[in-house]
């Protein structure tokens, strides 16, 4: 496994690029988007992801046990969702609380739209 960073992605720059089956992406809006792809591309994340986008929020103390992973793994793979975008987190007392980031989703979600076309 790579030890490379994901760069922090400008969220607001996720909206400049419309859905790709109207437009090929331009190189520098590929290189903001891509970053979010490559953190959910990884099956661990992808579940973290699942697991905290199906409630308001979620306690790191939550997600730890359903893995069989270090408690240092997983904060790994959720500093990675979170420099990709796709969380955010807040630390009350000793535990970090995770949440979607549903605008950002949204912004996904259009960017991966094919519109439906009537025969």
């Amino acid at each position: 496994m790579s030890k490379q960073a994901l760069p922090v992605v400008d969220i607001d720059a996720v909206a400049c690029c419309p859905p790709m089956s109207v437009r090929p992406m331009e190189p520098d809006q590929a290189a903001v988007v891509a970053p979010m792809f490559k953190a959910l591309g990884d099956p661990i994340r992808l579940r973290l992801m699942s697991m905290i986008a199906s409630v308001p929020e979620i306690c790191v103390c939550d997600l730890t046990p359903a893995f069989d992973l270090s408690g240092p793994t997983i904060s790994h793979h959720l500093k990675v969702l979170r420099e990709a975008g796709l969380v955010d987190s807040e630390r009350r007392g000793t535990w970090v609380w995770y949440r979607v980031r549903p605008d950002v989703f949204r912004q996904l979600g259009a960017l991966l739209q094919i519109p439906a076309h009537d025969s």
